[in-house]
C-alpha cells in the first residue's frame, strides 16, 4: 500500500478528522495516515468540501483514507478524486475488488468481529488490507468499543491486518504485544469531542505504539 508503512514500526491511522486544525498534531506524532469519514450516521461525518480542506493540509507522504458505508464504487471513486484521497476504506456490503478497480486506489475493508466466523470473512477478503473492528449495531467504527482480542491470538488470521475498536494510549501497547497488527486505527480514543482530536492524546497514543513496537521487535 502507498504511502509505505514505516519499516520496523507499527503504522498509526488517526480516523475521523473534521477540520484541518487537527492535522498538525497528527503530523507531529508521525502518523501513517488520517481518516475522513463519509458515513451518513457518523458524528464525524464530513462532506466532500470539508474533507478536501482537511486533505489539503496533509502532505503526500501521509495517507488520506476515505471511509465509506453503503456507497457505490463509482461514487467512492468520484469522491476520492475530488478530495484527493490516497486510499478507500469500505464497510458493509461493498466489494473491495470493484472499489479498487473503479478508483485505482488501494482498498482497506472493515470487518466487524462478531465472533470466529468473522475470521473467515477477513481471510477471504480481496482488499489490500483488512481492518478488524468491534461489531456494534448500526455503527461502523468510532464506537470506542473493543472486541474479543483472544480471537486473533496465535496468528489466527494468517494475513497482515489493521486493528481498531476501543484503542487508547493506555491499552494499545497491550494490543500490540498480544496481536501484532501492522496498523492501529484510533478515533474516539484520542478525542476531546467527536471529530475533534486532543493533541496530547494523539501524541501519547503514538508514543505508546512506538514504545510497544520497540519492546516487541
Amino acid at each position: 500500500m502507498s504511502p509505505e508503512f514505516p519499516p520496523g514500526a507499527v503504522a498509526v491511522k488517526v480516523c475521523g478528522l473534521t477540520t484541518p486544525d487537527d492535522v498538525p498534531a497528527c503530523l507531529r506524532a508521525g502518523v501513517w495516515g488520517i481518516g475522513l469519514v463519509f458515513a451518513a450516521n457518523s458524528p464525524r461525518r464530513v462532506d466532500a468540501a470539508q474533507a478536501a480542506r482537511v486533505a489539503a493540509a496533509v502532505p503526500a507522504s501521509v495517507a488520506r483514507v476515505g471511509v465509506f458505508v453503503g456507497t457505490s464504487a463509482r461514487e467512492m471513486a468520484d469522491t476520492a478524486a475530488l478530495v484527493g484521497l490516497s486510499h478507500i476504506q469500505v464497510h458493509g456490503d461493498a466489494d473491495p475488488e470493484e472499489a479498487r478497480r473503479v478508483s485505482g486506489l488501494p482498498v482497506i475493508q472493515g470487518i466487524r468481529m462478531e465472533g470466529p466466523a468473522a475470521l473467515g470473512r477477513a481471510r477471504a477478503s480481496a482488499a489490500d488490507l483488512v481492518l478488524l473492528d468491534a461489531a456494534v449495531a448500526g455503527m461502523h467504527g468510532g464506537t470506542g468499543t473493543a472486541f474479543d482480542w483472544s480471537l486473533l491470538e496465535d496468528d489466527a488470521l494468517g494475513r497482515p491486518f489493521a486493528l481498531a475498536g476501543g484503542l487508547r494510549p493506555d491499552n494499545v501497547g497491550d494490543a500490540l504485544g498480544r496481536l501484532r497488527p501492522v496498523l492501529v486505527d484510533v478515533s474516539s480514543g484520542v478525542e476531546a469531542s467527536p471529530g475533534r482530536k486532543d493533541p496530547e492524546r494523539v501524541a501519547a497514543f503514538a508514543a505508546a505504539v512506538a514504545g510497544a513496537a520497540r519492546a516487541h521487535a
